[in-house]
């Protein structure tokens, strides 16, 4: 049997993961980042654990296809090369080629969203579907779309930021310049600030306490919401209404046959999309809505690195289909 690696690559950790054929999770290791050591001190300690990875499961290099890296921020995955990296500090780093002269096999990048939302695509909530929009709540809000096992670029890579919609009625001013983005509000930090504000408007919480300790966070405003506090339902089915008008454009743009929802805020689950679902259903054709169903994520924490394994396979096949033909 032929193994991938598939890398996670994180301004605070490294995730890495061997992965079969059959887009299963075998082994995976996890090591900080540590990003002030510089690049090369961080590529070096991924080859580290890519070798780590085969000694313990016992496995030649020979069967190393290839390794896959989800890394964040605006890449060139052609070249192999990270563009810009805000988290790590990269700028014009030559990933692939460097990686590749380590680890003896072909590396390959792209970004770390588009990794989960393949991951889901191959062998998560989208397995089997020929169009899988993915879309990542965290710290923002991102997302990529699959066609066939092939993932949409759009031109120059930038196909996918729907965090940057801006939202009639929203006003508040985003890190990419414009105000009233769609991850203002849907996103771990949005859901935040909506709390925060409400609360330095006076409003009445269980969540005070948390706010007082300089300590809200979109999890305290979930579990708020268990607890039938008016504000947190707010806040969430407000947010969940935002995420229906974002991915009212999403839906009827791609028609996917399904919507993967991922992120650490997406575990806030029906909180949320309950809204999301009936703001759609006014917002979208019933001939697409029809045909998609938009379901939470499967792989959860492993999506990127089965994702940039499944990658890096897909990659290393097209290439030997050229070089046969």
């Amino acid at each position: 049997m032929r193994y991938m690696v598939g890398i996670d690559l994180g301004g605070t950790n490294i995730v890495a993961g061997l992965v079969n054929e059959q887009y299963e999770l075998v082994l995976k290791v996890k090591q900080p980042t540590e990003v002030t050591k510089g690049s090369d001190y961080v590529l070096s300690k991924m080859a580290a654990m890519v070798d780590e990875l085969l000694e313990q499961a016992n496995i030649s290099r020979q069967d190393l296809i290839a390794v896959g890296v989800g890394c964040p921020g605006i890449l060139d995955p052609i070249q192999g090369i990270a563009i810009f990296a805000a988290n790590l500090k990269w700028d014009n780093i030559e990933v692939s080629r460097i990686l590749g002269e380590k680890v003896g096999v072909p590396v390959f990048i792209d970004n770390d969203v588009r990794m989960y939302v393949y991951g889901e695509a191959m062998s998560g909530a989208g397995k089997g579907a020929e169009v899988v929009h993915g879309v990542t709540i965290g710290t923002g809000l991102a997302a990529a779309t699959v066609v066939n096992g092939e993932l949409y670029y759009g031109s120059k890579f930038m196909a996918g930021e729907l965090g940057h919609v801006t939202i009639e009625g929203e006003h508040t001013p985003c890190g990419c310049g414009l105000k009233g983005c769609l991850e203002t509000v849907v996103s771990a930090t949005g859901i935040a600030r909506q709390a925060r504000e409400a609360l330095e408007a006076g409003r009445e919480s269980v969540l005070r306490e948390v706010y007082e300790a300089g300590e809200l966070t979109a999890a305290h405003v979930s579990q708020a919401y268990d607890e039938g506090d008016a504000l947190a339902q707010e806040i969430l089915h407000y947010t969940g209404k935002v995420l229906g008008k974002g991915l009212a454009y999403s839906i009827t743009l791609y028609s996917p046959d399904v919507v993967v929802i991922g992120g650490g805020s997406a575990l806030a689950g029906d909180r949320i999309l309950n809204t999301t679902h009936e703001t759609l259903k006014k917002m979208v054709y019933s001939g697409y809505m029809n045909n998609v169903t938009i379901k939470i994520g499967e792989l959860i924490d492993d999506g990127g690195v089965i994702g940039s394994a499944a990658f890096a396979k897909s990659r290393v096949e097209k290439l030997e289909a050229v070089s046969q033909s």
